[in-house]
């Protein structure tokens, strides 16, 4: 279990809280109960913001994100590397990054990928020359597919961590321009909430994971809370109505498990200054448990 308190890439203040609020709502007790060995290491090193220079808050904080970043990086390659699943607490979506691009790297040593099913409302597929409004955490992806700031897209190294043929959007809903022009050119899969109100969340996710396991056997969920209805988590700091249900979230994470190829989770963009009593953490730690094999029967 790795925190990132990293609240650089938001527009609201708060999600830096975010791993405390999962750890407050025991997420490792609770992976714990189901018979896992959970290693909580702290949080990677995020810097005050009173430490920050002008120039770089000017870029919207981007060196600093791309910093962050690496050293989740080299956290999630180690984690893997041992045979570990690293469980990512953030903090902001930005992160993603660096914990889907430790473990590309680690997999891509030894000639082989990982894929991802990506769970969010929003398509995080800007880069710095498209965004209106500067949020790293709109453009992760879109860097992990080796576009936008050069340093940023390659933390995994030479190669995009991810491609695109193994990646899978889950219950999108709110698409900028720019975004949906590189879902058309790039060729990505997406599932909005249209498509699982058609189509139904159980056929829209065994499609997401037979998309981001094509070629391979490791895969990579990052989980937005904010791909869950507001009314059922209504701590995340850019929340749209007509979101995933309670129970069509947990049955996205209860598939994940079935699988038997989950490598690592992110749980992201929980605001403890924006929730009502803990609720969206406590439920982010009952995706994960469902995640990570807890079942009704």
């Amino acid at each position: 279990m790795i925190g990132v308190p990293l609240d650089f890439g938001a527009s609201r203040r708060g999600v830096e809280m975010g791993p405390a609020a999962l750890r407050i709502a025991q997420m490792a007790e609770s992976l714990r109960a189901l018979g896992h060995t959970v290693t909580d290491i702290g949080d990677v090193t995020v810097p005050q913001r009173a430490t920050i220079s002008a120039e770089i808050a000017g870029r919207g904080f981007l060196p600093l994100i791309t910093q962050v970043c690496e050293e989740l990086a080299e956290e999630t390659a180690d984690a893997v590397a041992h045979g570990e699943v690293p469980l990512v607490l953030g903090g902001d979506h930005s992160l993603v990054a660096g914990s889907l691009a430790g473990a590309a790297r680690h997999f891509a040593a030894r000639g082989e990928s990982v894929g991802c099913v990506y769970l969010d409302t929003h398509g995080d597929l800007h880069m710095p020359n498209t965004s209106l409004t500067g949020n790293v955490h709109g453009m992760p992806l879109a860097h992990l597919l080796g576009h936008g700031d050069e340093r940023f897209a390659s933390i995994a190294g030479a190669s995009p961590a991810l491609s695109t043929k193994q990646l899978a959007l889950v219950g999108i809903r709110d698409l900028d321009v720019p975004e949906k022009e590189a879902i058309r050119a790039w060729g990505i899969t997406c599932f909005t909430m249209r498509d699982i109100d058609e189509m139904g969340l159980r056929e829209v996710m065994r499609r997401a994971i037979a998309v981001a396991t094509s070629g391979t056997d490791h895969l990579w969920v990052s989980c937005d809370m904010d791909w869950v209805d507001p009314a059922d988590a209504p701590g995340v700091g850019t929340p749209v109505r007509g979101g995933a249900t309670y129970r069509e979230a947990q049955l996205a994470m209860e598939m994940v498990s079935d699988s038997g190829k989950l490598v690592g989770l992110d749980i992201v963009e929980t605001n403890p200054v924006l929730d009502e009593r803990n609720r969206t953490a406590e439920l982010a730690v009952q995706l994960a448990m469902s995640a990570f094999g807890h079942r009704i029967i």
